[in-house]
């Protein structure tokens, strides 16, 4: 399974690819929501973490981005908000713009693995994979 960690935080993402390699995924980077939409556009990824706050291109505006560009194309990536804002509005705004989980910082790495698992595993079910990723 591949993630792409969109985080403008390089210890973040230096974190992410470390703990999400030990749990066997592949893990490939972005800086920011411009080069994460652009990845995202060229590869194929089956989760996508994003940072909310960055600089050219927020994870809110990325997200939208990807959601517009599966509506041409087919398709639903789960992308994971992750932000340090921790309110029930910020959590509210981030599933508005297509997120489909919320994970606030600091991260707690065990359920930030238990959330990829779950999301990844209705992924997988709905488009009738027969992978099981518990």
């Amino acid at each position: 399974m591949r993630i792409l960690v969109v985080d403008d935080d390089k210890v973040m993402r230096q974190l992410f690819s470390v703990v999400l390699q030990r749990a066997d995924f592949e893990v490939d980077v972005a800086e920011d929501g411009l080069v994460g939409v652009e990845m995202w556009g060229k590869g194929r990824y089956d989760l996508v973490l994003m940072d909310v706050q960055m600089p050219r291109m927020n994870g809110l505006e990325a997200t939208l981005s990807i959601r517009e560009m599966e509506r041409a194309q087919g398709g639903h990536t789960p992308i994971v908000a992750v932000t340090a804002y921790a309110l029930d509005k910020d959590e509210a705004e981030c599933l508005a713009a297509g997120m489909d989980a919320y994970l606030a910082k600091p991260i707690n790495l065990k359920k930030c693995i238990e959330m990829i698992n779950t999301l990844l595993h209705r992924t997988s079910q709905a488009t009738g994979a027969k992978e099981d990723l518990s």
